[in-house]
């Protein structure tokens, strides 16, 4: 059993949904992400996404796009990434990561060598935005060799058939996107989300995390309620960005609405 799955069955046990946060790896420089990842666990987080930066990512709003530009900026590699991911093991043995970005760094490493040195890493999950099922005949295999879960990603847009077909490919979780545009865009409609999911889980026994919208204790305890995790990003991506200057102060600017909707969540 992987820990991601480890942990989504504690938290069934225990009554309550997965708090999943995002942050981009080395932004605003690479010394301070792994203190703010484990800043992020004492919050509340479940697990947590580390995002691999790229010079285009076209799934995400200006603010996250921003943070991949600071954290290449600042030298942030892939390499990076999995020293960031095996500086944290140190400390945290339990806390599932998922890598989340798009293919081309990976594609760049070469899927067996970074399947290898993921695994050494102590990396639990691969979500990459651009990498659908049918076109992961090359990687999948190998990260299912090291034990790292394949995660893909859900659309309001995404067929029946088509979300039965992804279901199929998916371990770990299933990331449903609740809104249609990029990280940090629209409103939440919470009712939509509640249909989605509900007919995702008549498919697959795999969990269901939404992302996109989550902003504070409000919408995370609504999603909570109609799905087994809440992801948030943009909303602790624009502290780090407003903190940049002060790096100091970035860990308890995003323990604050972590923490707000873990009580949320739990309540």
């Amino acid at each position: 059993m992987s820990r991601i799955e480890q942990k989504f069955a504690q938290l069934n046990e225990q009554g309550k949904k997965a708090l999943i946060p995002y942050i981009t790896g080395g932004d605003p420089k690479p010394e301070y992400t792994v203190g703010l990842m484990h800043a992020l666990v004492e919050a509340g987080a479940d697990m947590i996404e580390l995002g691999i930066p790229f010079s285009d990512p076209m799934a995400d709003g200006e603010v996250i796009q921003k943070a991949h530009e600071r954290s290449l900026a600042a030298g942030t590699t892939l390499e990076k990434i999995l020293e960031m991911v095996a500086e944290f093991r140190q400390t945290d043995a339990d806390t599932p990561v998922v890598l989340m970005g798009y293919l081309n760094p990976i594609e760049h490493m070469g899927y067996g060598n970074f399947a290898h040195k993921a695994k050494a890493a102590g990396v639990d999950g691969l979500l990459m935005v651009d990498l659908p099922p049918e076109e992961a005949d090359n990687v999948a295999p190998l990260l299912k060799d090291a034990g790292i879960d394949m995660i893909f990603l859900i659309a309001p847009t995404t067929t029946a058939a088509r979300a039965a077909k992804i279901a199929s490919h998916a371990s770990g979780y299933l990331y449903y996107v609740s809104i249609k545009g990029v990280t940090g865009s629209a409103t939440l409609d919470t009712d939509a989300v509640a249909e989605k999911v509900a007919e995702l889980k008549k498919i697959t026994s795999v969990p269901v995390a939404v992302g996109f919208g989550i902003r504070d204790g409000a919408s995370a305890a609504a999603i909570s309620r109609v799905s087994d995790g809440a992801i948030v990003g943009s909303v602790l991506v624009k502290k780090v960005a407003e903190l940049a200057e002060q790096p100091d102060q970035i860990a308890a600017a995003l323990q604050e609405p972590l923490s707000e909707m873990r009580t949320a969540m739990d309540a």
